[in-house]
């Protein structure tokens, strides 16, 4: 009966073929370590920010005058909603954390490297999305931060274009429309492109095989009765069994941290979100969320607005440009010389650094000061790779992929 009915199935819908395509007979590379956990962490955060998302917008209200008091409700009143709610904004951030985790691993092995140019390229769509969706969100909550962090980020898009800030506002000022729009855009447009760039990451990662740490194409060497990666292992149940042991793992903290500092000392949830927003009285200081604050440190760094502006948007877009700009004859940061593990190390220092400044006052004598250094060091990393990984001195690569 099991027989017929996937032989009806498979007559209308090809779930058989879907299935040993991308799992049963998709052919991984055998030596797969901690990094390769990271991807599907990513997929399972993004339906878990998808469906606590649809409970919280049962309760929620889209308009200024009851929007904090509906958060409140759903905290105070609805059942488990403070569940719900702590494990959406733990999700935003554990989001970021699987994510910058997952970028590191393309860094270090070089993933982004041919023939995986597009899958970076869409890798890198979906971070900008991601942070598009985390910031609309951000707004939702209508605390002193979530108000006043949208206005600082609305009066930049107005530096660049009045006219597109006043669609984004829909007022002259961050009003009851601004928070309709963002509510449509974090709900509605967005989730539905980043699924959309989801399902063609996977797709396009599944036509030309999945990197692995000695970054070596397994497709290359193939048994010639089974055509098979000698190389490769099924991905089910191999690697589907080594990533629920992660799942457990990345669980076990992702609620430990919901039950125990779910504010997470202010870099999940700030202080001032718990007050109703007020457009008459500032914040003392106002910072965006811990995963904008590189960016934001770089934008304060500059002093004039719109070359700020100008190296905010560069140091993300930048990373679109990797595939071209790295001229090494390796892949993997196993076999590269010691002038790009210099310069990896010095880029991810620079990148923490700039995170902290960017959560600090302004006023302090060494932010910007500190903030430019790292500022250069990272583009210093991207505008200089195609000299550094050229000169390096390299290893040589085996033809196996080693344990």
């Amino acid at each position: 009966m099991m027989s017929q009915m996937m032989g009806w199935i498979d007559a209308r819908f090809p779930l058989t073929k879907v299935w040993k395509e991308h799992l049963a007979e998709y052919y991984a590379p055998k030596n797969f370590n901690f990094w390769y956990y990271f991807g599907s962490l990513a997929l399972l955060v993004l339906v878990m920010q998808i469906v606590t998302g649809i409970f919280l917008t049962m309760n929620y209200k889209p308009d200024a005058r009851f929007a904090f008091a509906s958060v409140e409700y759903i905290m105070r009143d609805v059942d488990y909603g403070w569940l719900i709610r702590y494990m959406h904004s733990t999700g935003a951030s554990m989001f970021f954390v699987v994510v910058y985790l997952h970028m590191m691993r393309g860094l270090l092995y070089g993933s982004y490297r041919q023939p995986r140019e597009l899958v970076w390229i869409i890798g890198m769509a979906i971070y900008l999305c991601l942070m598009a969706e985390a910031f609309f969100g951000y707004l939702l909550p209508w605390g002193q931060m979530s108000y006043w962090g949208a206005q600082v980020i609305v009066s930049l898009v107005d530096a660049i274009s009045p006219t597109v800030a006043l669609w984004v506002r829909g007022d002259y000022v961050i009003a009851d429309a601004t928070l309709n729009r963002f509510f449509a855009f974090h709900v509605i447009a967005l989730p539905l492109v980043l699924v959309i760039l989801v399902f063609l990451h996977i797709v396009a990662l599944h036509q030309v095989g999945s990197n692995n740490p000695d970054g070596i194409e397994i497709k290359a060497k193939k048994d010639p009765e089974t055509h098979i990666p000698l190389d490769g292992i099924p991905f089910h149940p191999y690697y589907t069994v080594k990533d629920i042991v992660g799942v457990v793992v990345f669980l076990m903290i992702y609620f430990g941290i919901i039950f125990f500092a779910p504010e997470m000392g202010g870099y999940f949830l700030e202080e001032n979100n718990f007050i109703p927003a007020d457009p008459m009285q500032t914040p003392p200081h106002i910072a965006p969320v811990w995963y904008f604050t590189p960016f934001y440190a770089i934008l304060r760094a500059i002093p004039q607005k719109q070359l700020g502006i100008a190296a905010m948007g560069l140091a993300v877009v930048i990373f679109f440009l990797l595939p071209w700009l790295d001229k090494g004859l390796v892949k993997s940061i196993r076999y590269r010389g010691t002038l790009y593990k210099v310069a990896l190390g010095a880029f991810v220092v620079s990148f923490l650094i700039l995170g902290y400044m960017g959560t600090l006052e302004p006023t302090l004598w060494y932010v910007n000061p500190v903030s430019r250094i790292c500022a250069l060091v990272y583009f210093g990393f991207f505008l200089l790779m195609p000299v550094y990984t050229k000169l390096d001195k390299t290893k040589p690569v085996p033809d196996r992929v080693t344990s």
